[in-house]
């Protein structure tokens, strides 16, 4: 349970209330402070998958922990992000907001399932993609105004919408494997 990657996803965790509390505040420099403080979460993402593949410290617990850190990471900057209230610019759409967030609690609830299955799910190629285009989009968002010319917001957005989408169609693709396995757990089982 304690190794160096499971550390670094509950070191994520640990983060996001601190993230949460930044964007409670809508002036540029704890716009940039929380954008940082994610950019470094995303960091400790890349380097738990490092370390657990090269050290060969994969668990179970990390093959759960890992996506789940994420999720609540993201989930809640999204949901601070379009709560937030800048006077005069534009805001995160809920709508899209909520599409995301009904797509990773749909997952999380199908590896729970799967787990009362005996069946460990571990995140798909998709998934990461997923969650590359929304890190991509809450740091755009987070830092919300034009720096060196480019809009961080319409940014933000147009990786939002992107990851919306590649989260749906990995969404039903993780729900088409996890039948596939029930299906041949279940025959397998049958005389």
């Amino acid at each position: 349970m304690w190794t160096l990657p499971n550390l670094l996803s509950f070191c994520r965790i640990a983060i996001i209330p601190f993230l949460v509390y930044l964007l409670t505040f809508t002036d540029r420099l704890s716009a940039l402070l929380a954008a940082f403080l994610f950019l470094f979460a995303c960091l400790t993402d890349y380097f738990d998958g490092y370390l657990a593949r090269r050290h060969r410290s994969v668990s179970n617990l990390g093959k759960i922990l890992d996506p789940l850190a994420d999720k609540l990471m993201v989930v809640s900057a999204l949901i601070m992000l379009a709560g937030t209230d800048r006077v005069g610019e534009p805001e995160v759409p809920a709508w899209l907001v909520v599409v995301i967030v009904a797509r990773e609690t749909a997952v999380t609830i199908l590896r729970g399932i799967a787990l009362t299955e005996g069946i460990v799910m571990e995140a798909e190629e998709l998934g990461k993609y997923k969650f590359a285009l929304q890190a991509f989009a809450v740091f755009g968002l987070m830092i919300h105004y034009p720096y060196l010319g480019i809009d961080f917001y319409v940014t933000g957005i147009y990786f939002l919408i992107l990851a919306a989408a590649v989260g749906l169609w990995s969404g039903v693709e993780y729900h088409g494997k996890f039948f596939r396995l029930l299906q041949q757990r279940t025959s397998a089982v049958r005389p």
